[in-house]
């Protein structure tokens, strides 16, 4: 089984690459820093690193591709004078157009697979039904790449490519803080618990890390 998870130096990201090498499995984790060991390197907003990328990868197989790699720009922005522009490009390019690129770069790698997946870490931020305000470029990003992953479920469905979109939890890393309420081993655990279980009968799926369906 070979798997592909984008971000996969730090955080999640690191928690998910760790437990799936130790379980054998044919792991490439992507990061922003050059090449290094099984780590290869993808700018998620660089069309031309998506390129790169998957030149390099060739006709390899993609059983399971992991669209991690996200940015929480607007932490602590205040509705009065914050929320630059610049800030929402920078948001949207990596939360949202990455998301995007890196599925279309990699697709070819993903259909060589028999019944490939393809898993999008989204965020309970991105739910219209759960809107306590605040954070408004994290939530609009991530309800965007939610959009994004359902549409694409709906697409390659008639190929047998099964979509699932994750909330990860509330983790314990730089984007979540100290005061979150779990840790990135068991947020990992809870994903990959929800990979597996992905399949073309639940694609299209908006799912918690630890099994429920979280609301639109």
């Amino acid at each position: 089984m070979t798997i592909l998870i984008t971000g996969a130096n730090r955080g999640i990201g690191k928690a998910m690459f760790d437990s799936y090498i130790s379980q054998g499995a044919d792991v490439i984790g992507t990061h922003r820093a050059p090449d290094a060991g099984a780590m290869r390197q993808l700018d998620v907003t660089d069309p031309a690193s998506h390129a790169v990328l998957a030149g390099r990868l060739g006709d390899t197989a993609i059983d399971l591709l992991i669209c991690n790699a996200g940015i929480y720009p607007d932490k602590g922005q205040t509705l009065n004078d914050g929320y630059p522009a610049e800030m929402w490009a920078d948001g949207f390019a990596t939360n949202v157009t990455g998301v995007f690129l890196t599925i279309q770069h990699l697709l070819p790698c993903v259909r060589r697979a028999q019944a490939g997946k393809i898993a999008i870490i989204s965020s309970q931020m991105a739910s219209d039904t759960r809107a306590p305000g605040g954070s408004y470029i994290y939530r609009a990003s991530k309800a965007a790449a939610l959009n994004l992953g359902r549409n694409l479920a709906s697409d390659l469905a008639p190929e047998g490519i099964s979509v699932g979109i994750y909330h990860p939890g509330w983790v314990r890393t730089d984007m979540g803080g100290d005061a979150a309420a779990i840790d990135t081993g068991q947020s990992a655990r809870g994903l990959i618990a929800r990979f597996a279980a992905l399949s073309p009968a639940t694609t299209g799926c908006f799912e918690t890390f630890d099994g429920q369906v979280h609301p639109y």
